[in-house]
């Protein structure tokens, strides 16, 4: 009859809130007493309600009884069903007072609120550095335990997040659900997509502090950054050499390895890089991707194509110590340096004379072809 006549007879001692049964009140007392009397058999961790009990414990059984009627989707909870259910519905009505963005979730637009007020709650207790939610800041304390909880069933690789274990699925599946809609490349993750529109709109975002340079990605910011800084925090555990990035590394250390892993289909010549090999195929297509804009000169690469306008500005940064005089090609300063060493590299093979240049020696080689014949 309580429940019918709204009638709430049972109140708390403690905030004065009243209860239509006397069982709540006695559960409600517990949020004060902090009094949890139900343990579970399988962790011993410990609950104020039976039923909250009940729905941990799924936890340990993988119980799932409660399923989605649209995709039939199982979970522990059913109110865990009922959030779900606005995936299908498209329903958002948590609405922010700020920027009227919509969420399925009261939650998720608590934690958006955070966006506007600043407001960071959880501290990290090693490095002191704050975060809005706990999810973030249990993420982020595993760079410092190093717990990597997520496994690739394909390759064992170990993976810090969820999400980033999706991601690398895709490298296994060869899925690319993302598609850019100007030239329909796919792409596997979505950021990557990102990334590449701004090479059709053009946009460069991130500018760094120091030269005031543009970068379309916030990661190719950070590696120019290093040009600055001096900072080369990849180092080659052979010879400790240190390089800006990683790939640069990688790409080092078949110089010790000798590894070769990418062949020319045309002349068979292997390269320790995908790059080399893609340059060294324009000598076989004639392809001339770098055009001068003064000019309208073709070039195979893109070093031809700068060294290539210092004809058009006169620049000559390469300066010789010794005299003074300046040129546009390291390679031309080098050459240069040997009138003031003596030195002479090239060797003729037929009778020993020597050059300091090697274009000096070829012209050499034809007396000798011309007495041959």
């Amino acid at each position: 009859m309580e429940a019918h006549t709204e009638e709430k007879p049972y109140k708390c001692s403690t905030c004065l809130k009243s209860f239509s049964q006397r069982s709540t009140q006695v559960q409600h007392m517990r949020v004060h007493t902090n009094e949890k009397p139900y343990q579970c058999s399988v962790c011993l961790k410990n609950f104020a309600k039976n039923s909250t009990l009940v729905e941990h414990m799924r936890i340990h059984t993988k119980e799932k009884p409660y399923q989605c009627t649209v995709c039939l989707k199982n979970f522990s909870r059913q109110w865990h069903v009922l959030q779900h259910m606005s995936t299908h519905t498209g329903e958002k009505p948590f609405q922010c007072s700020e920027c009227v963005k919509g969420f399925s979730r009261r939650s998720y637009l608590e934690l958006h609120m955070r966006v506007h007020t600043r407001e960071k709650p959880y501290q990290c207790a090693v490095c002191v550095k704050y975060f809005a939610s706990k999810s973030e800041i249990v993420r982020h304390m595993r760079i410092h335990t190093g717990e990597k909880p997520y496994q690739c069933s394909q390759c064992d690789k170990d993976f810090v997040t969820k999400s980033a274990l999706a991601v690398h699925v895709r490298v296994h599946t060869k899925e690319k659900p993302y598609q850019c809609s100007t030239c329909l490349k796919d792409f596997a993750q979505y950021s990557q997509l990102q990334r590449h529109v701004r090479v059709h709109t053009k946009e460069k975002p991130y500018q760094c502090s120091m030269c005031l340079k543009h970068f379309s990605s916030s990661s190719s910011l950070m590696i120019h950054k290093r040009a600055h800084t001096g900072e080369r925090p990849y180092r080659c555990s052979v010879c400790l050499k240190g390089f800006v990035q990683h790939s640069q590394m990688k790409q080092h250390l078949r110089v010790h390895t000798k590894e070769r892993l990418h062949q020319c289909t045309e002349c068979l010549k292997h390269f320790s890089c995908k790059s080399g090999l893609v340059m060294h195929m324009r000598i076989h297509t004639g392809e001339k991707p770098y055009q001068c804009p003064e000019c309208m000169r073709d070039f195979s690469w893109k070093s031809c194509l700068a060294q290539h306008r210092k004809t058009h500005t006169g620049e000559k940064p390469y300066k010789c110590s010794d005299c003074l005089k300046a040129f546009s090609r390291k390679s031309a300063l080098i050459t240069h340096t040997q009138v003031h060493t003596g030195q002479k590299p090239y060797h003729c093979s037929k009778c020993e004379k020597k050059f300091s240049q090697n274009s000096y020696l070829l012209k050499h080689m034809r007396v000798h072809i011309r007495e041959s014949t």
